[in-house]
């Protein structure tokens, strides 16, 4: 009986654990208004580049995706945002409505 105690006592703890990433709510509204506005550049560098890629001889095709990787990374930096925030935050919002419903308010 005392392994069964040993084998549960850890088991509270890992149910805590989604309890803990609720901070991640707490997201600041600039981050948030600078995230709308990376996902917005994101969106049309990702359509530009679609367009080029495909109009695109093969023998080039990997030097304008690797442009486009870096022109993706512009249009996060540029709002003022590291890649790992912006991922962060669009992670938050596909499992936290409050900030999924927050970020969907300043797409519009």
């Amino acid at each position: 009986s005392a392994a069964n105690a040993q084998q549960q006592s850890p088991s509270p703890s890992t149910k805590s654990v989604p309890g803990q990433a609720k901070p991640a709510t707490n997201i600041p509204d600039s981050k948030l208004d600078a995230a709308a506005e990376a996902v917005k550049s994101v969106s049309v560098v990702k359509e530009t580049y679609k367009q080029k890629i495909a109009q695109a001889p093969a023998a080039d095709r990997e030097r304008i995706a690797s442009e486009a990787d870096q022109a993706l990374v512009k249009a996060v930096t540029d709002k003022g945002l590291s890649i790992e925030e912006y991922t962060t935050i669009l992670e938050v919002a596909q499992t936290d409505p409050v900030v999924k419903d927050k970020l969907v308010q300043r797409l519009k």
